[in-house]
Formats: C-alpha cells, sequence, structure tokens
C-alpha cells in the first residue's frame, strides 16, 4: 500500500472521527439515523468510485 493510497484513508478517518459525534448527537431516532447513515455511505461510496477512475 502506497502514500497514495494511506494519505486519502487517514483523511477519510480523520473527518470520520470529526462528525461522527454530532452526527450521533442529532440523530437520536432509529429511522432518522438510518437513513442518514445510508446518504452518507451512498456520498462516500460515490467518492471512492470517482476518485478511482480518476486516479487510475
Amino acid at each position: 500500500m502506497g502514500l497514495e493510497e494511506v494519505v486519502p484513508a487517514i483523511s477519510l478517518i480523520a473527518v470520520l472521527i470529526l462528525v461522527l459525534p454530532a452526527f450521533l448527537r442529532s440523530n437520536s431516532k432509529l429511522k432518522q439515523f438510518l437513513t442518514n447513515l445510508s446518504i452518507w455511505a451512498i456520498i462516500v461510496l460515490g467518492v471512492m468510485i470517482v476518485s478511482y477512475f480518476i486516479f487510475q
């Protein structure tokens, strides 16, 4: 695993650590939490797919 793979992974983990507490606090209901979690999962997957094709 090269440096070009490690740095984006570390930055994604850092963003997750910064966003997660507020995300959990604002999503107290289970249905709202699952909806927002699925939206974030789609966003992250989209960014990963686009970055894979751009930097390939």
